[in-house]
């Protein structure tokens, strides 16, 4: 039985954290109307930074890595040439980013919808866009050779039918409305994961499920921050939560919570990114700035220019390197060394700018 089913029957009581988190989000949701209509221009350096950010990330999770001097020619070019397959498909993965932002609206989610979205991230490869033939656990393996059992999936011979029905409980869950309809999100983004579907890609295709379902419930905030980044930041606490809220899945006795709260948890931080970045509407220049930024604050206390870039995917060096001789002017950080071994020194808590120009 789904999670998603159980809900029907009314057994699962909504706890008290979770309730918080449904009430932060709802206020989130009133204010993103103003903020979403302020600084155009700020706006579209977000959009712009968290589509190269969610590729990036969603597939970095997954073992999935590109170079990162090569980012913007593999996610900014109209037609970039791809070196290996880890370059398709993180391509891929941007391309399918771009058409839930354009085409949210018109995608029902269906079984095509959800084996369209993997055929894209998984580039040309013999199963992509087909769920698994074989079964397949999900195993953890150890760095002393050992390796254990995480989670035993549905068998591929009952996968098609375990989707019809995850499907169909979704479109019942939000017309019958058995619970809210971010609980009945983070829900079937614990259920489809325990049912994986395909033989790979799981992850990414329920990451870019998660944020369809949010942009058609009309929580936006995935087109402006990138969740994926976020998750990839709490991965230790992403798969932690998955597997105690996987556990008794199958007989219909998991603890959904952990799961349902983590997923809320991220969608909060970052409307709280989003209201930090957009929150000044009387500088609607300066948003490449903020980000390079943010992502210096995130930094313990050193760093070189290219993790800098590796976290600003969206900004140019050039960019990059004007924000960090403005703030070394500044003095609050100061470079130690010279060339691309150089290594930038925080010297204190860095402000957000209010007015920087690009």
């Amino acid at each position: 039985m789904t999670t998603l089913r159980r809900f029907a029957g009314g057994s699962l009581a909504i706890p008290a954290a979770t309730a918080w988190y449904l009430t932060d989000l709802g206020e989130f949701l009133g204010m993103q109307t103003l903020y979403t209509r302020q600084s155009p221009q700020r706006l579209k350096a977000l959009r712009e930074h968290a589509l190269i950010e969610s590729a990036v990330s969603s597939n970095r999770i997954e073992g999935v890595l590109i170079e990162p001097a090569r980012v913007r020619d593999i996610l900014v070019a109209p037609k970039p040439l791809f070196r290996d397959r880890d370059e398709e498909e993180v391509r891929g993965y941007r391309d399918a980013l771009e058409l839930i932002h354009h085409e949210a609206a018109s995608l029902t989610m269906t079984d095509a919808t959800v084996q369209r979205l993997h055929a894209m991230t998984r580039g040309d490869i013999w199963d992509a866009g087909k769920y698994k033939e074989k079964d397949g656990d999900i195993i953890e393996r150890y760095a002393d050779g050992r390796e254990r059992i995480r989670f035993r999936t549905v068998p591929a011979k009952q996968t098609p039918q375990a989707m019809k029905s995850l499907l169909l409980d979704w479109l019942r869950c939000l017309d019958e409305r058995w619970v809210p309809p971010l609980i009945a999100l983070a829900a079937f983004n614990l259920d489809f994961l325990c049912i994986h579907p395909f033989r790979d890609g799981n992850g990414r295709v329920s990451r870019l499920l998660w944020l369809l379902q949010s942009d058609q419930l009309g929580f936006e905030v995935g087109r402006y921050i990138s969740m994926e980044r976020l998750v990839e930041l709490n991965k230790e606490r992403y798969y932690a939560t998955l597997e105690q809220s996987s556990q008794g899945w199958h007989e219909g006795a998991n603890d959904p919570w952990p799961y349902v709260n983590f997923v809320l948890s991220i969608m909060k931080t970052a409307y709280r990114d989003l209201v930090e970045r957009v929150g000044d509407v009387s500088a609607p220049r300066g948003a490449k700035t903020d980000l390079v930024l943010a992502a210096i604050a995130r930094f313990a206390d050193e760093f070189t220019v290219s993790q800098l870039e590796q976290a600003c995917p969206g900004v140019s060096r050039d960019m990059v390197r004007r924000v960090l001789r403005a703030r070394q002017a500044a003095g609050v950080i100061e470079c130690r060394g010279r060339g691309p071994a150089a290594r930038w020194l925080k010297k204190g808590q860095l402000p957000f700018s209010k007015g920087n120009r690009e």
